[in-house]
């Protein structure tokens, strides 16, 4: 018994001691997000494919309600012709390797164009170190409201 509540000691220091040597590659990767966070709207109301420029080539959507959407084909089907609004991303927590794979916990906020609410929810998002930078691997969202009949 002894042993293994010095283990779990022992365990609990070297993750506290990882997770601090790690604070500065985790704010750098924040910044990151939190930068395609704010752009994501104004992409998607574009309307012209470039919303998949923040989604990794082998990306997955899981909107609620519906079947797993994977690829840029699929994908750019279910942006195209959606509804234009803004939406603002909070950040809750950022967790993993971020060296390779980063979860992040968000909260969000819809607005329509004129700035009225419309939703709000919550959102998990596996980010991938690609070559060309940080990318969305899943993006997996939900409201906080109920379903409309």
């Amino acid at each position: 018994m002894k042993r293994i509540i010095i283990s779990m000691v022992l365990l609990t220091i070297a993750c506290i001691a990882h997770a601090q040597s790690n604070n500065n590659q985790f704010a750098e990767v924040r910044k990151v997000i939190e930068a395609s966070n704010a752009i994501y709207a104004d992409l998607a109301n574009k309307n012209d494919g470039s919303i998949l420029t923040r989604y990794t080539d082998d990306a997955c959507l899981y909107p609620p309600n519906m079947a797993p959407i994977c690829g840029g084909k699929n994908m750019l089907a279910f942006f195209k012709g959606g509804p234009k609004v803004h939406v603002k991303f909070t950040i809750q927590h950022l967790y993993g390797d971020p060296k390779s794979f980063v979860t992040e916990e968000s909260f969000y906020e819809m607005a329509d164009m004129s700035g009225k609410k419309i939703d709000d929810g919550k959102v998990i998002v596996i980010w991938k170190k690609t070559s060309a930078g940080w990318k969305m691997y899943r993006d997996m969202f939900s409201s906080n409201n109920k379903a409309k009949s």
